[in-house]
């Protein structure tokens, strides 16, 4: 989760955020680079008091400043596209879970292993935070996802247009009504993780938290069987 005083990304607990975390370097590295350059150009050019009168063309140089920028967009372009493709890949999931909004809680549902099971989720008052939670993020009942598997998140709402985010997941998904979104999910270990609702759905909009927890395989099933 952010702390005050955070600067970067959150720890990354997906692959999806790890490979967000990743292309946002490699972006950050490609603009620092380019920036610099025309930055040390622009001194060069400021500093020096020399000119030409005849010199009117340059097809080299044009080749280059326009070659060269064409090759930085290719650079960006191709681990961005992939991205994209990832963010939307399902894959085969082993567990399916689905994030019902309301207003202003949510509702989870798990429909493997052979029985149902429902709970809501609602945001536990300041009043009521024990020793150690976090102050508008702190949930009665978290949903349980087991890190290492496939897994599959269905989201929609039973009211207004909500929105299941989790930054340490790397995920962001609007729940509409009478539509169903989905979106895969892959753990790479166990923790606690918490997001918010981001479309802004009513009054109490700010006050309807996601909380995930990551567990072993072993421990989702035996905490699926309870």
């Amino acid at each position: 989760m952010s702390f005050w005083g955070q600067l970067g990304f959150q720890d990354s607990f997906s692959v999806l955020s790890s490979e967000l975390a990743f292309f946002h370097d490699h972006a950050m590295f490609v603009l620092v680079l380019v920036s610099s350059f025309v930055g040390y150009m622009m001194f060069c050019l400021l500093k020096s008091g020399l000119s030409s009168r005849f010199v009117v063309e340059a097809q080299a140089l044009e080749a280059a400043w326009t070659v060269i920028p064409g090759l930085l967009l290719l650079i960006l372009a191709i681990p961005s596209v992939r991205l994209l493709y990832l963010l939307d890949e399902v894959g085969g999931p082993s567990v399916s879970l689905k994030a019902i909004g309301h207003q202003w809680y949510w509702e989870y549902e798990y429909s493997d292993g052979g029985r149902a099971v429902s709970f809501d989720s609602y945001m536990v008052g300041s009043g009521d935070i024990g020793e150690g939670g976090y102050r508008l993020l702190e949930v009665d009942n978290r949903c349980v996802l087991p890190y290492g598997v496939d897994s599959r998140v269905l989201v929609s709402s039973a009211d207004v247009i909500h929105a299941w985010a989790l930054p340490s997941l790397g995920v962001k998904v609007d729940a509409v009504p009478g539509r169903i979104n989905q979106l895969g999910v892959h753990l790479m270990s166990s923790g606690v993780m918490f997001g918010q609702c981001s479309e802004i759905c009513g009054v109490n909009h700010s006050f309807m938290p996601v909380g995930v927890e990551g567990v072993s395989p072993e421990v989702f099933c035996y905490w699926l069987s309870k």
